[in-house]
């Protein structure tokens, strides 16, 4: 007579095999994370920065639309987003910025300070030979 779990051995032999050819995908993927400033007063950049690190605790969120980043075998985040860095700042606009306006007029002279702000946010990156795809988690 045989038992219900007949094919236990079956399946132990299967698991690590299964294992193996995952867990490949789970290490390519890293969660950084990114923040952003861009300072513009009277009209003139002031300043600009980008903050990317790692994030020492596993993110929670839904993930969001991705970005296809040429990376030509690059490592390196910050290099890969230093080299494209007209598509990453066009795709972080469209995430949504936080924007602060201040305006004041002394003696006659007009002086304005806008901000532009991406608040701290995990992305999950994975890096691929040839290029590197971004995904917020929200």
């Amino acid at each position: 007579m045989r038992s219900r779990d007949g094919n236990r051995h079956f399946t132990r032999r299967l698991c690590p095999i299964i294992l193996l050819l995952l867990f490949p995908l789970a290490l390519s993927a890293g969660e950084y994370l990114i923040s952003y400033k861009y300072i513009v007063k009277d009209a003139t950049l002031y300043n600009e920065a980008l903050f990317i690190s790692h994030s020492m605790k596993k993110c929670s969120g839904l993930p969001q639309s991705d970005l296809l980043l040429y990376s030509n075998g690059e490592s390196d985040l910050k290099k890969v987003i230093a080299q494209n860095s007209a598509e990453f700042l066009e795709y972080i606009h469209k995430l949504g910025l936080h924007v602060a306006y201040s305006d004041a007029t002394t003696n006659l002279q007009n002086s304005s300070t806008t901000t532009l702000t991406l608040r701290t946010t995990c992305f999950k990156v994975d890096f691929n030979d040839t290029f590197v795809t971004i995904v917020p988690l929200k």
